[in-house]
């Protein structure tokens, strides 16, 4: 299927808010438009993977599709979005290894099953899945057809925004929409463009080798914007807003939510260096000693070995792998806001201007002095 390329020109004066990878969670979404203080005099768009592997995906489509009808609203398809519209829409080739690999890792985190369960009916296996296509299309016909009306790219004169990456500006409408959609590893491709191109799919966190950090990527001599925050994905992550005062301008900045309770640092503690770090693309561990609360484990790429919170580790057929983790020790200064993520009983996993690290000091909660 080729991409679609919508063109559009934004009106002069006007913020425009920029969010990928909602993947179905209603709550942070609704509250980073809050914070951002979003309205009708805003223009948002939404760049991709709006739902799947959320608990609230059919609340999450049906919440955009009611923000599009109010506000100006410009909703692009990523691949998880894709995967309802192929499943309703496609060749029908999906059945099992569909069922096995997608519909049985996630659940009820699957748009489709959220549906079927709204509609009473148990899916059981891939037998089921013929009837629960007939039966998404009776009941849902408009959210499906709001998915399948999506482009694959919007473009303005200033800006070209797309779920997962394009090669070049050259003919995108004769380019693969699912490449378009899942490109992974944008950033490392070494591409330059014209005018910047803003994408979600790559959590900004795999991009960065010495810290797990979560804020939008601005590479102003590239002109790429990354602003995948890791929602939903990762323990740590959060959802970001890229934030451009109007068409044309380049000041940009960001806004982010996530929802872990706010402390505040009691004590100075100096920024770690040369911190190991795993993530997604380079997870796979090696336990040599297993604790109730920490195990010691090697990174298996570099040998080194870091002790984690043992509910990191994982186990899939003979590979031990881990969940995103350092031991990167934040830098912090007295009165310091961290975001917790992990409260354990040597220190806190924080983050701190979404970057996280390790604190081992003192934390008060705010208002309780």
């Amino acid at each position: 299927m080729k991409a679609v390329v919508k063109q559009v020109e934004f009106p002069a004066g006007r913020r425009i808010l920029v969010i990928s990878d909602i993947h179905g969670n209603l709550p942070w979404f609704q509250a980073l438009l809050a914070k951002a203080g979003f309205s009708r005099e805003d223009i948002l768009v939404l760049v991709g993977d709006l739902v799947e592997k959320g608990r609230d995906s059919l609340a999450t489509l049906r919440y955009i599709m009611e923000l599009s009808a109010t506000h100006t609203v410009y909703a692009l398809c990523g691949n998880c979005d894709n995967l309802a519209v192929d499943f309703i829409y496609g060749n029908g080739e999906l059945g099992r290894d569909f069922y096995r690999f997608y519909l049985s890792v996630w659940g009820e985190r699957a748009l489709i099953l959220q549906m079927a369960a709204e509609a009473g009916m148990e899916v059981r296996g891939p037998g089921d899945l013929p009837g629960l296509r007939m039966l998404l299309l009776e009941r849902f016909r408009s959210e499906l057809e709001f998915l399948r009306s999506l482009p694959t790219i919007l473009e303005s004169e200033h800006l070209v925004f797309v779920h997962g990456g394009v090669p070049s500006y050259a003919h995108m409408e004769e380019l693969d929409a699912w490449q378009c959609m899942k490109n992974d590893d944008f950033l490392g491709q070494g591409r330059v463009f014209p005018k910047y191109c803003v994408v979600g799919h790559w959590p900004v966190a795999l991009y960065r080798g010495d810290r797990l950090c979560s804020n939008p990527i601005i590479e102003r001599t590239r002109k790429i914007i990354s602003i995948d925050g890791g929602c939903v994905l990762k323990r740590d992550g959060q959802l970001n807003a890229l934030v451009i005062p109007e068409a044309g301008s380049e000041a940009f900045s960001w806004i982010s939510y996530d929802d872990c309770p706010v402390k505040t640092a009691l004590d100075r503690q100096e920024e770690g260096r040369d911190a190991v770090v795993i993530h997604w693309t380079d997870d796979d561990v090696e336990g040599l000693e297993r604790g109730e609360e920490f195990s010691l484990c090697r990174q298996a790429s570099t040998g080194r070995t870091l002790e984690v919170p043992t509910k990191y580790l994982r186990r899939q057929g003979d590979r031990d792998w881990c969940e995103d983790i350092s031991d990167y020790r934040l830098g912090v200064e007295p009165g310091d806001a961290l975001s917790i993520v992990e409260e354990t009983s040597r220190g806190c996993l924080c983050k701190k201007n979404g970057v996280t690290g390790w604190y081992f000091g003192g934390l008060e909660t705010p208002g309780k002095g």
